[in-house]
């Protein structure tokens, strides 16, 4: 046992030397199974990030959550089929928009509907201390931080008597926080908001905003809202479906103009469903149910995130299905780059070869200082690659605001093609050394 060890022991010395001896050569020969492992790992870097950006978005959007936001292109199916006479009577039907009635009505009559959330949005600038920042005033309810995962760094949720009574009361966000009071416990403290001064009853822990989410999905970043009681809001700010003389005068004022105005009392109602299998049908139901309740007007749109956001992470799994592919065929070119260089390599040291056989060494003794060369070249090429798929990774998400998640998987699949690529791709040429005839090999 002892004399094969060393017998081989010598075979992947002599490897070795070979390769040292040839230094640019087996650079070049390596380079390819570099950029392949380099190459496998990134991509799967950004694939692994483009599916952990879905999670994460899924997860704020909430599970089961269905989204109603009104539209401005508003829809009568009667109008569609009926004739130009009736068209001028059904265009005059008259629809209220999205109501605080809607939400308590889906809320009453569907039973599939576990937490409803009403949502009202209006841009205000926020004053304390000579200070003004402008902010995204949001009125909804508890539910809200529930729908959407939302926790408090410090203080507490609205109490039932604050949301039924519209107290001036507010939970602010975390860059609110740090703008108006900077090292100091805002619980308690007042805010101006507009013309109403709001007392500040807790603080949105701070979360990290993905780039990509989008608001059609019902994500936004929470750092910059002032949270109220939607009754708050309706009480205190404004409630668009109450109609004041100046604003009826304005309108008459803007007639000619093709600039619509948003007359929804909400911009936004959010369901929550109980069970994920019942998330279509009862979009339907809700949908048939606004459509009726909004006199056969479709001014709404139903909107499911976590389906499209599935949907779009099955579309992105396919696209990184491709990208690995075309990586892997990277690796299988830099395999056949290694076949080739050893090719050559054998035919370069026939004398070599017949010196070897000459003095005693066997067809295996021949096998392994070839094979052991191009596994070295392989490996020496493969930890190279990992460093360098790393090093992209980093430079992808940097630059181009890309997220990567570089895994263990990755590395450890690339690095073991790598080897069963040198091993595979190398056989050919050592075997082929091997059958050299010793005389003929000597006579070259």
């Amino acid at each position: 046992m002892k004399g094969i060890i060393e017998r081989y022991t010598y075979n992947v010395a002599s490897g070795i030397e070979a390769i040292f001896a040839n230094r640019v050569k087996s650079f070049l020969t390596a380079l390819g199974i570099i950029f392949g492992v380099a190459a496998v790992i990134s991509m799967l870097a950004i694939g692994n990030g483009a599916e952990q950006e879905i999670l994460e978005q899924i997860k704020m959007v909430g599970v089961n959550n269905i989204i109603i936001s009104p539209t401005e292109n508003v829809v009568n199916l009667e109008d569609q089929q009926s004739s130009e006479e009736e068209t001028s009577v059904s265009s005059k039907r008259f629809s209220k928009g999205l109501t605080l009635l809607d939400a308590e009505a889906i809320q009453q009559v569907i039973p599939t509907v576990g937490k409803v959330c009403p949502v009202i949005t209006y841009n205000y600038s926020a004053i304390l201390n000579g200070k003004s920042k402008p902010v995204v005033l949001e009125g909804m309810n508890n539910n809200y931080f529930d729908l959407f995962n939302i926790s408090l760094q410090s203080g507490e949720f609205f109490s039932p008597g604050q949301v039924e009574n519209g107290f001036p009361v507010c939970i602010i966000g975390d860059n609110i926080n740090n703008v108006f009071f900077n090292h100091e416990d805002p619980i308690g403290k007042y805010i101006k908001c507009g013309q109403v001064w709001l007392q500040v009853i807790g603080v949105v822990e701070r979360r990290d905003f993905t780039a990509s989410a989008s608001d059609e999905l019902g994500i936004s970043s929470t750092d910059n809202k002032i949270f109220i009681p939607a009754k708050t809001m309706l009480l205190r700010f404004k409630n668009r479906a109450l109609l004041r003389a100046d604003e009826i005068e304005l309108a008459a004022m803007s007639s000619g103009s093709n600039q619509k105005e948003n007359l929804n009392q909400l911009d936004k109602i959010i369901v929550q469903v109980d069970e994920t299998e019942y998330l279509s049908s009862t979009a339907e139901i809700i949908n048939r149910m606004l459509f009726r309740r909004h006199n056969d007007l479709f001014d709404f749109e139903v909107t499911i995130p976590e389906l499209l956001l599935k949907q779009q992470q099955r579309t992105k799994n396919i696209f990184n299905i491709v990208l690995g592919v075309i990586a892997g065929i990277s690796l299988i070119v830099g395999g056949i780059g290694i076949m080739n260089i050893m090719l050559a390599s054998v035919m370069e040291r026939i004398r070599e070869i017949g010196l070897r056989q000459a003095i005693g060494a066997s067809r295996k003794d021949i096998i392994a200082q070839f094979l052991s060369e191009s596994t070295l070249i392989s490996v020496t090429g493969g930890i190279l690659g990992i460093g360098l798929g790393i090093i992209i990774s980093r430079v992808i998400m940097v630059v181009f605001d890309i997220k990567t998640v570089i895994s263990v998987f990755s590395i450890v699949i690339s690095f073991g093609v790598s080897v069963i690529i040198g091993v595979t791709f190398g056989y050919i040429p050592a075997k082929r050394a091997s059958d050299q005839d010793p005389v003929e090999s000597l006579r070259y």
